[in-house]
């Protein structure tokens, strides 16, 4: 992962109608940071190496990590059928509630769309990876 200054600030994207998220500033963005990391200890997160145990975790009310690049940028998103654990994650941390994205996913073992959420995590927002992503699910 890069961790030059660049990529440390890159904020997630605004939605579609939605001004892009304030910066921090420097200060802040040290506090947010601590707050990221220690919300591993309170909330259970989970990666996984493959994307449909993810899938699978997040459909069962988990709250599913998955890392990936945007525009060069290391990011995340954090992804569950659970709205109510998601906001409480974005309290937490100190992400604004209207900031929760609404993304219905299709559920894997039946096929159909559910309700799921996702915050996008970004800048000081993004925590960091676990010493590797969970084999056995």
């Amino acid at each position: 992962m890069t961790t030059d200054a660049t990529s440390a600030n890159a904020m997630p994207p605004a939605r579609r109608g939605m001004t892009p998220p304030p910066r921090p500033s420097p200060e802040q963005a040290v506090i947010i940071a601590q707050r990221t990391e220690q919300a591993r200890a309170q909330f259970a997160l989970r990666e996984f190496a493959r994307r449909l145990d993810g899938m699978r975790h997040a459909m069962a009310g988990g709250l599913w990590l998955h890392f990936h690049v945007w525009k060069g940028h290391p990011m995340a998103h954090l992804v569950s059928t659970n709205r109510d654990q998601l906001l409480a994650y974005g309290a937490f941390v100190g992400i604004p509630a209207e900031r929760l994205q609404d993304k219905p996913l299709k559920d894997p073992a039946t096929g159909l769309r559910r309700p799921a959420w996702h915050w996008d995590l970004g800048g000081p927002y993004l925590p960091t990876r676990a010493a590797e992503a969970d084999p056995n699910p």
